[in-house]
């Protein structure tokens, strides 16, 4: 158990947007993807890319993607529609593959500042709409794997974002109350499962959405996940 200064005892993070920059990582990685799938076919490309809400003159996606807090599955979806083919199954295998071998820009430098939070005494976790093969190899690329107690994608039984339900088996397989456990993320999704599963939510600013759509959302947002040791020390019980 935590010090009581802490707000929380638990602290479950999103993936991309939150440990991981979601711009710096994903939109090259988004485009290069369209690339191979078109055969660098410009119409294809351009199909693609109004099915995911990307904008090919910024190289960035719209902050109303689909697909930001979205499943692989659903990622999928909107290429197979942009391609004109109809074996998703097959689309999304392919995704999964790439998004494992993508290279990830930490939000923060991650090991030092997850290392000092479980010194705290807090349990982590990280609950992503990707999949649990593809976050499990990437947290374990970027050398942080190992300080999380939980790890879990949309395909590992519990459901995805909005739904608590993922954020709940969080909770239980820590043995934690659901009301000491923050959720951290930079979607609406992430903050929506958050408050519908009784526990806190963060914002954090690393992803595409704004402030602006996040706070009502929200018990506070933040920059980025390195200034939440701060607001977690910050009211002594």
């Amino acid at each position: 158990m935590s010090p009581l200064r802490h707000r929380a005892d638990g602290v479950l993070f999103d993936k991309d947007g939150t440990l991981f920059d979601f711009a710096r990582t994903w939109n090259v990685w988004a485009l290069t993807v369209m690339r191979q799938l078109a055969g660098g076919e410009a119409a294809l490309i351009s199909a693609m890319a109004r099915e995911l809400r990307f904008e090919l003159e910024t190289e960035s996606f719209f902050k109303d993607s689909p697909v930001i807090a979205g499943t692989n599955r659903e990622a999928a979806e909107c290429l197979a529609r942009g391609l004109g083919r109809a074996d998703v199954g097959e689309i999304e295998a392919y995704l999964a593959a790439e998004a494992a071998r993508a290279p990830l820009s930490e939000a923060v430098p991650l090991l030092p500042l997850l290392e000092g939070l479980a010194r705290e005494g807090l349990r982590l976790g990280v609950m992503t709409n990707d999949s649990e093969a593809s976050a499990l190899a990437q947290l374990r690329g970027a050398g942080v794997a190992q300080s999380f107690d939980f790890i879990a994608g949309f395909d590992s039984g519990h459901g995805a974002k909005p739904s608590p339900e993922p954020l709940l088996a969080f909770a239980s397989a820590v043995g934690l109350e659901p009301a000491r456990v923050v959720m951290v993320g930079d979607s609406t999704h992430d903050l929506e499962a958050g408050r519908a599963a009784g526990m806190m939510t963060v914002a954090v600013l690393t992803g595409p959405a704004e402030a602006d759509d996040l706070s009502p959302h929200a018990d506070m947002v933040l920059p980025d996940i390195g200034h939440l040791p701060m607001w977690l020390k910050s009211e002594v019980a």
